[in-house]
């Protein structure tokens, strides 16, 4: 040991080794308090429970939404709502795929029909479509279709008139949607398949459409839960026995007008709460191709939210 490390501070007591008594006094820091952040939580509970107090106040019988949750004519009517917002989208996105291949075609006449669709499709109204396709008898009394030939009401029913009203529109948003996808691919995938060997069709389905889907995927799942909602449009146009039809029509019968619709509502909301984690579950799956770092999961999102309350750690 070196004689400069044996030398011992004045006024430390004996006994002392040298290097704790050499050692500086710890750093009391002070966190920083977010106080903003605890007013505007406050501001924000405040009206929530104005809000509360303001429902529960009202002339309104609660107990009689639990009553007919499980209402036999409101599940027949859930289970309707879900027929058709899948079968329509469905339907919505295969002819939308078919547009935006025909609208990105350098042939004039398939670009054009193309857009002349998506023109039309978008420029009027879906309550508007729903009601012609429901009243389409009143033009063509008879639909023959070469294979099939019949009375226009025996084959234009409610689901029908739904399907086609809300399908074909869908369409025409759909294929916008994937033609933004399919452009947003690198025009050098393309040209690699094709040095591959690969036609035009199997660029499509095993190159361009498979990168394209972590674009489509997050509008698509957007137009889903906006099908799920639009499908009450149905219910007036075409008679289509959907939820809001079924709890409208039993509350009219009970005198819980009000009741009925809020029942409805908490159906809708209970759809699109299963529906969005269905979405960002498969978002989640195709953004693996293109980041290390997945987006976080509900759960890791909530305790973060929750860690921007707390007071942040000092180091000691």
């Amino acid at each position: 040991m070196s004689e400069a490390n044996d030398k011992v501070p004045a006024g430390t007591p004996a006994g002392t080794p040298p290097a704790a008594a050499s050692r500086p006094e710890a750093i009391k820091a002070i966190p920083v308090r977010h106080y903003g952040r605890w007013i505007s939580a406050i501001l924000v509970l405040a009206v929530l429970g104005l809000l509360v107090n303001a429902f529960a106040n009202a002339n309104v019988n609660y107990g009689a939404i639990p009553d007919f949750l499980f209402d036999s004519a409101v599940l027949k009517g859930l289970r309707n709502t879900v027929i058709i917002t899948v079968v329509s989208m469905a339907l919505g996105l295969i002819l939308g795929i078919v547009l935006a291949v025909m609208r990105l075609s350098k042939n004039p006449v398939t670009s054009s029909v193309a857009w002349g669709y998506i023109w039309f499709f978008r420029g009027t109204p879906v309550y508007v479509q729903l009601l012609i396709w429901f009243n389409l008898a009143l033009i063509f009394p008879v639909i023959n279709l070469g294979f099939y030939k019949d009375e226009m009401n025996q084959f234009m029913t409610p689901f029908m008139a739904a399907l086609l009203g809300l399908g074909l529109n869908e369409a025409a948003y759909m294929s916008e949607i994937v033609r933004a996808g399919i452009q947003s691919v690198d025009e050098g995938q393309t040209e690699a398949s094709h040095a591959l060997g690969m036609t035009q069709g199997q660029n499509l389905r095993r190159v361009v459409l498979p990168q394209a889907m972590r674009v489509i995927v997050p509008p698509t799942g957007n137009e889903f839960i906006n099908m799920l909602k639009t499908s009450s449009l149905a219910a007036q146009a075409a008679q289509y026995a959907e939820l809001l039809r079924s709890t409208t029509d039993i509350g009219n019968t009970t005198g819980a007008t009000v009741e009925m619709l809020f029942l409805a509502a908490v159906w809708y909301l209970v759809l699109t709460s299963v529906f969005s984690v269905g979405q960002y579950y498969l978002e989640r799956r195709y953004a693996r191709g293109t980041t290390r770092n997945l987006p976080p999961t509900p759960w890791q999102r909530v305790r973060a939210n929750l860690g921007t309350f707390r007071r942040p750690e000092v180091a000691r």
